[in-house]
């Protein structure tokens, strides 16, 4: 039967080691310790907490929204200095009323800034006159890292090749549906990008692109074969680590505005923490985090005060198996079951929570193999809870 505890008992467990992180941000000795892939036990404490971000607003036909909080801005609708030409010359598109339109003839514009894995969200307009038929027609593009394409076209009651759609992987994969607005109206993008990981020439992770033409998903996930072009077929290869964003001139007067990205966290196969890793990537974090956990531990040494520290202690034999604190642990929990057994009965009734908790802790670590099944204090303070009967159900 697995140990488990409910929040309720756990809170008096963790008012024992209210110094240590763990206390303040979740509970300990609670879900399934970590394993081979994973170097975090399910609900830990010990797990970062995420970044607080400001959530921005949608955007409108009438005005752009507002980013998150950790936006990067590439484009606020006043001026174009994070852009430049493909030669590194001021760009020289228009802008206007809070957007920019392209100058036809002059050329495409890229940021200065370059990134690499992002989340990006980008604003488009086709003219409202209609020109055209199917790539001459409100045609654009934008190229991620300056590679990969994701087409910009005016594609309402517009027919085209269907890998040349607004939304396309161009070249590679159609959109999944045709989610356009009538021309002279402002679409939408929002695309999650992952770029391609190579080690040794090998790929560890094809890359990925996730595309949402106003709010409808158009790219699902959809794998990386190269950037994409016009005509030819690329194929599956490494990107830099970081690159521009490029828009293209293709002759059209199209408009943008409201461009911004959000860097991501670094994925598992590039030394991520989140996820299912390598053994040896998850041993090697299991050992970084067991580590802090004992320089934590140290912090809070207290002779008339022991508890806290052996639990902090305590917490880190699940991450990594480490002779020297072991040795410790045992010491100290043998000492607290003896000043336990010491105590008149009326100041050894008020032990009684502590004492469950402590108790449950120990079962924790053994389920986990953590410590070893004859750990000596478990066993006598399993026996101070029975002689007391604190172990019978009411």
């Amino acid at each position: 039967m697995k140990t488990k505890f409910t929040l309720t008992t756990l809170s008096t467990l963790l008012s024992l080691a209210t110094a240590g992180f763990a206390a303040s941000s979740g509970p300990v000795f609670y879900g399934d310790a970590p394993d081979e892939h994973h170097p975090w036990a399910v609900h830990d404490g010990n797990r970062p907490q995420p970044k607080i971000v400001t959530p921005g607003t949608f955007s409108s036909a009438e005005q752009p929204g507002k980013p998150p909080s950790d936006a990067i801005i590439l484009f606020d609708g006043t001026d174009l200095s994070k852009w430049e030409t493909d030669k590194g010359a001021p760009a020289p598109w228009i802008v206007s009323n809070g957007y920019m339109q392209v100058a036809p003839g002059k050329g495409a514009i890229r940021t200065k800034e370059k990134f690499g894995d992002c989340q990006l969200h980008i604003e488009w307009a086709a003219p409202a006159k209609v020109e055209g038929s199917s790539q001459g027609r409100g045609n654009s593009g934008m190229f991620l890292m300056n590679m990969l394409e994701i087409q910009i076209l005016d594609s309402y009651n517009n027919l085209t090749y269907a890998d040349g759609h607004a939304g396309a992987y161009y070249g590679i994969n159609p959109p999944m549906a045709n989610a356009v607005r009538p021309p002279g109206e402002w679409q939408m993008y929002d695309i999650v990008f992952r770029r391609p990981i190579y080690k040794d020439g090998k790929v560890v992770d094809p890359g990925y692109v996730t595309v949402l033409v106003n709010g409808v998903l158009v790219q699902d996930h959809t794998m990386l074969e190269g950037g994409g072009t016009h005509m030819a077929r690329t194929k599956p290869g490494p990107f830099p680590a970081k690159g521009p964003l490029s828009l293209q001139d293709h002759g059209n007067p199209m408009r943008f505005r409201n461009i911004w990205y959000r860097e991501l966290p670094l994925r598992a196969s590039e030394g991520g923490t989140d996820g299912w890793l390598s053994t040896e990537a998850t041993m090697a974090k299991r050992a970084e985090i067991a580590a802090s956990i004992r320089q934590d531990a140290a912090k809070l040494a207290n002779p008339d005060k022991p508890l806290p520290e052996m639990l902090r202690l305590m917490e880190s034999l699940p991450y990594e198996k480490d002779d020297a604190a072991l040795q410790k642990v045992e010491q100290m929990a043998g000492q607290y079951v003896e000043n336990l057994k010491k105590l008149p009965a009326d100041k050894l009734a008020a032990k009684k929570d502590e004492a469950k908790n402590v108790a449950a802790a120990f079962k924790y670590l053994v389920r986990f193999n953590a410590l070893p099944a004859t750990f000596a204090p478990k066993t006598a303070l399993d026996q101070v809870i029975k002689d007391q009967g604190w172990d019978k159900k009411k």
